[in-house]
């Protein structure tokens, strides 16, 4: 074949490929540059602003977490010298939950402190 080829019933042509460039006003182009940036900076902005509500918001279950974590370890440490805190009597009040874990507490203390099962 030739220079001029054929695909698809359409004959190409030799040459450039893609699309002609057309003669777009530079003042039109650099505008819309400047939109795009302005766009692209509110986009970020807006953007950062959902990260550090979510990290302040994380950072404020860590700290409920670990005051939650603190108040368990206090329990168990004064279980563990033979007190019940009032919290966990308070949960303890219905006849379904008095058991169950009242038998796990006494299991648990046989092996550390015989005489502290019956509190």
């Amino acid at each position: 074949m030739d220079d001029n080829k054929m695909m698809g019933g359409k004959v190409k042509k030799p040459g450039k490929r893609g699309r002609k460039p057309v003669k777009i006003d530079l003042k039109a182009k650099l505008e819309r540059s400047r939109q795009s940036a302005r766009e692209c900076r509110a986009r970020k902005k807006l953007r950062y602003q959902y990260l550090e509500e979510l990290v302040s918001s994380r950072e404020r279950a860590i700290c409920a977490l670990r005051e939650e974590l603190e108040m368990y370890k206090q329990w168990c440490s004064a279980m563990d010298q033979g007190k019940i805190p009032s919290e966990i009597k308070a949960l303890l009040t219905g006849d379904e939950l008095h058991k169950a874990p009242q038998n796990t507490s006494k299991s648990s203390k046989n092996g550390k402190n015989n005489s502290s099962g019956n509190h």
